[in-house]
């Protein structure tokens, strides 16, 4: 339905509809676990990403707020964690089992306000608050204008030379609200196709296929 309704409202659409094929919805858990999957996914490789965040599960059990952040540094190291990464990891576990930060009800906020509430924790950045909104909180209106993948699919498919940088995607998504969750789906598609590869963030796993 959402496709459908993005299509209308953009008829260029159509044709990277085409070239796209299936437009996956994916989903996965929400909660602590999923944020701290996306974080380590951050500016690496899927196969890095995976290979990280598998070390530092199988080290860390539960993964909860509290054992992430009674880690010590020796655990990080042997995930294979950067010292940035680190940080973040550590500032965020803090965040939730200290300070008390309501993730559930930060994703009850409209877009943009659960974005200014996740980004105010260290070493959280847009990109990181709209992926776990989209794919774990199932906000349908957020666009990463800030993934370089959505940049290239969006410059590749309506013929924008250069890419189109983050603020100026951005612009260009206004366009699509309220739809902009489903317009950043149907262009990770058309770049699976273009390059023939996913970009889709290493924590995010096919599930079912948006109509």
């Amino acid at each position: 339905m959402g496709l459908e309704a993005l299509c209308a409202r953009d008829p260029r659409l159509r044709g990277v509809r085409a070239v796209a094929g299936e437009v996956p919805l994916r989903r996965v858990e929400p909660g602590f676990e999923s944020l701290v999957s996306i974080i380590v996914s951050q500016q690496v490789s899927r196969a890095s990403a995976d290979a990280i965040f598998a070390r530092l599960a199988g080290l860390v059990q539960p993964m909860t707020p509290q054992a992430l952040a009674a880690a010590g540094d020796d655990l990080f190291r042997q995930a294979g964690l950067s010292r940035p990464k680190q940080k973040t990891l550590r500032a965020v576990a803090g965040a939730f089992a200290e300070n008390g930060f309501d993730l559930d009800a930060a994703c009850r906020l409209d877009a943009e306000q659960a974005i200014a509430r996740m980004t105010a924790l260290h070493g959280i950045g847009p990109w990181t608050a709209e992926v776990y909104l989209l794919f774990a909180s199932g906000h349908p209106d957020v666009f990463p204008s800030g993934d370089v993948a959505l940049q290239s699919a969006v410059g590749h498919a309506l013929a924008i030379d250069p890419r189109p940088s983050a603020r100026a995607l951005a612009e260009i998504a206004e366009s699509w609200r309220p739809w902009r969750g489903v317009a950043a789906r149907l262009f990770w598609a058309y770049y699976r196709e273009m390059k023939g590869r996913d970009a889709l963030p290493a924590a995010v796993k096919p599930a079912t296929t948006a109509r």
